[in-house]
């Protein structure tokens, strides 16, 4: 089969720009009708029926047939067995990379997950406790391909909270387990693992079933049923994001090998047919250059079908009119990835204000930080940089406000408290307030 991929080209030159561009980069993170519908029966009947509808749909969708839940649970034995069974370079890589993440995340925690108060002038203690999540729940994709480096992005940063009881589930069609992603779950500390997925999962972990216990929150990215169902579960649970289609926007002044920029387009676009790549260069002689390192180096990508429908549907070569104005680009697209592949990143770096990642300099792969930099690769897509955050220890904490107000910050907090009640028409929260007060004032509006 010969495979082409040729991104659109576009040029912020042309007359038509604003609508190819606008054009290029809609995509709907909503679920058809269908998709809707189906995953409201299947998070009903779950909800109603617990594990006997488990079971049910895990044969139907997953070719999985089992007596009882007991029997799609793995015991840690196993998971252990898993790591140790894997050849000696992948348990080194698997313990490497969980190392570096880490590391990572216990610094963030230090940074911003730690309780804090202080005491004012009168002597009154206001603060924040931080205190970590009960029981969460990790949704790990499995199917088309295994992904051992999402349990550690999702597992790690709940353990480095402090989470108590961490929840897995991972579908295994016809039953087929993928050892690194058992071995990954036995690194990262998970407490147990469900070999569910779908709709049916994300309805178990979020209402509780006889086996598979309720959870406080749900992470972790999966299919267009997945996403839905996260979305419904709202409210019942936590969640930390719907996820779309994955993104590498690659900011490029020329310097970068043309083959080390095609390489990172294709690294996101084949993850499937609607992830998106673009490029964004004010050099028309490098995106040239590009195009033909993308020609030269298809044909020996495994995926390459998957690669050349994802260009040629939803990638994109740019051609700015300046640095300045590829930054500013790079700001209305707010991409899930970005590659700053410049001489002098830290000198773009300032002007880039919504990512869910940045990886500066030539050397900076966005697949280092799929696997193993450190930064979690739990990050926000569809322009929703432009308010989320990456997956992170903050994730698995919640904040309680502390206040004690001494005897004298009663003095003068309870008169502001007062009045602005009275001006609400609470009397009561006014009085509450007023009864601490030495002199207490007669109540408003009392013969």
């Amino acid at each position: 089969m010969n495979l082409v991929a040729q991104p659109v080209r576009l040029s912020t030159l042309a007359s038509g720009f604003e609508a190819a561009f606008k054009a290029r980069l809609h995509w709907s993170a909503e679920a058809d009708a269908a998709i809707e519908e189906r995953v409201a029966a299947i998070l009903a009947d779950v909800q109603l029926r617990g594990d006997a509808a488990v079971l049910e749909y895990t044969s139907r969708f997953d070719g999985l047939e089992a007596a009882s839940m007991q029997a799609l649970e793995l015991t840690q034995a196993e998971l252990k067995a898993a790591f140790e069974g894997l050849p000696e370079a992948q348990r080194a890589a698997l313990q490497a990379a969980a190392a570096r993440v880490r590391s990572y995340h216990e610094a963030q925690k230090k940074a911003c997950g730690e309780s804090w108060s202080y005491r004012d002038a009168d002597g009154s203690l206001l603060g924040q406790k931080v205190t970590p999540l009960d029981r969460v729940g990790i949704y790990v994709p499995g199917g088309k391909a295994a992904y051992p480096s999402s349990v550690l992005m999702n597992a790690i940063p709940a353990h480095v909270a402090g989470v108590g009881e961490i929840i897995m589930v991972v579908p295994t069609p016809r039953g087929d387990k993928n050892p690194l992603v058992l071995a990954a779950a036995y690194v990262a500390g998970v407490t147990r693992v469900f070999t569910i997925g779908g709709a049916q999962a994300v309805a178990a972990l979020a209402y509780g079933t006889v086996t598979v216990p309720a959870v406080d929150k749900i992470t972790g990215p999966g299919n267009a049923y997945v996403a839905a169902a996260k979305r419904r579960v709202f409210g019942t649970v936590g969640i930390d994001m719907i996820a779309g289609p994955s993104e590498i926007l690659v900011l490029a002044d020329g310097s970068t090998p043309a083959e080390w920029v095609a390489m990172d387009l294709f690294s996101q676009a084949e993850h499937d047919e609607l992830a998106q790549s673009i490029l964004l260069c004010p050099d028309a002689a490098y995106i040239d250059a590009v195009q033909a390192a993308i020609d030269r180096l298809l044909p020996s990508m495994p995926r390459a079908a998957i690669i050349a429908k994802s260009l040629n549907d939803r990638g994109a070569l740019i051609q700015t009119r300046s640095m300045e104005e590829a930054c500013e680009i790079s700001n209305r697209i707010a991409p899930e990835h970005l590659e700053v592949s410049t001489r002098d990143p830290q000198r773009w770096e300032p002007l880039l204000k919504h990512a869910g990642a940045i990886f500066l300099g030539a050397y900076t792969s966005e697949s280092l930080g799929d696997y193993c930099a450190g930064p979690n690769h739990v990050l926000p897509t569809s322009g929703t940089a432009r308010f989320s955050s990456p997956l992170g220890v903050y994730d698995f904490q919640k904040r309680s406000s502390l206040i004690e107000v001494s005897q004298a910050g009663a003095q003068v907090l309870g008169p502001v408290a007062a009045e602005l009640a009275y001006g609400e028409g609470l009397q009561a929260h006014a009085r509450a307030a007023e009864l601490r007060l030495n002199d207490v004032p007669p109540m408003r509006g009392a013969a």
